[in-house]
């Protein structure tokens, strides 16, 4: 039997809180050598402009193999389709039979809201207020979400492409965030979102800066989110090199794929002496995070498989524990 999740049984059973808490163990396996996540297999499809990811991942400790199927199409969205539309397959360990398939689209959106949420508790400073967001998109509320679930935030400034359609995401999520008692502002311009700003999402497709570096304030947390390939980067040459520390989620596949640091790094701007580690480290207490409450941290993320297979582990049991969702035989 495989054992089918929509998107509203994982909500059903899995909160932000639990995928933060997923994406801290992730990462610390990754880092500690205790996973098999071979690099993804990006796929170009250019006659609509997509690309399509495989990304597989085994650990041994969870008895758990997993590979995303995941779809990158700017497109989608005036067809009514989410942007990156995917499906999680999750296998038993120990007899390599299909498990469970789990809408992987809902499933990435948690998760990668997750790990910035989890690099926002560790690197961020305590007294953050005032947050900002670019990108209204598919992965926009969850990104938001995290950062309100690990720092008591009073204000956080959005801003997209469509300013009709940032003020109308501004409005669905005061509502569907209303518990965190904070403020959703649309504002039009990136420089009126980061001016002042204690936490900088960004979290696009874009593939030139989407703000700029020289007006993040002393003391911020900035959050690379969106861009993964080598040729495009949401992150200025200033903030990297302003940058007092640099950590990533997996160092392996930022330098193969990360166009924010692999640009910078190319012209010589910065080296790989500037980058303070991963962010598994961090979390364990092998190397530290935040020096001083001055200081600038930045946190590039490209995303690996092997969080998404502990948090599809996660829900699948928390699915088995409550009898949620659609046993199949298939």
């Amino acid at each position: 039997m495989v054992l089918v999740l929509t998107r509203e049984d994982i909500k059903r059973v899995f909160s932000m809180k639990d995928a933060i808490d997923a994406a801290k163990e992730a990462l610390v396996i990754y880092s500690e050598g205790k996973s098999e996540v071979p690099l993804r297999v990006n796929l170009d499809i250019p006659k609509h402009g997509g690309q399509s990811l495989f990304m597989p991942a085994y650990i041994e400790d969870l008895e758990a193999v997993g590979v995303k199927i995941i779809s990158i199409f700017p497109g989608n969205p005036q067809l009514g389709k989410p942007s990156a539309p995917a499906q999680m397959v999750l296998l038993d360990g120990r007899t390599g039979e299909v498990t469970a398939i789990i809408n992987g689209t809902y499933l990435t959106q948690l998760r990668t809201g997750a790990v910035q949420g989890a690099a926002t508790e560790a690197l961020a400073r305590k007294d953050a207020k005032v947050a900002a967001l670019i990108g209204t998109g598919g992965q926009a509320a969850t990104q938001l979400e995290a950062m309100l679930c690990v720092r008591d935030l009073k204000e956080v400034r959005v801003v997209g492409r469509d300013f009709e359609k940032t003020k109308a995401f501004a409005r669905e999520m005061q509502g569907q965030l209303a518990a965190y008692n904070a403020d959703i502002v649309p504002v039009e311009r990136s420089e009126q979102a980061v001016d002042g700003a204690d936490i900088i999402t960004t979290v696009t497709t874009s593939r030139v800066p989407t703000f700029d570096g020289e007006l993040v304030k002393e003391g911020a947390h900035v959050n690379g989110i969106g861009t993964y390939t080598p040729d495009a980067r949401e992150l200025d040459e200033a903030i990297i090199t302003r940058a007092d520390g640099i950590f990533f989620d997996t160092k392996e596949g930022v330098l193969e794929e990360a166009g924010d640091i692999i640009i910078p790094l190319k012209k010589g701007i910065i080296s790989e002496k500037d980058f303070n580690g991963e962010l598994g480290r961090v979390i364990t207490g092998k190397i530290p995070g935040r020096l001083k409450d001055s200081d600038i941290t930045l946190f590039k993320c490209v995303g690996m498989a092997a969080l998404d297979l502990v948090a599809a582990h996660r829900v699948y049991n928390k699915a088995m524990e409550k009898g949620i969702g659609k046993q199949l035989e298939i």
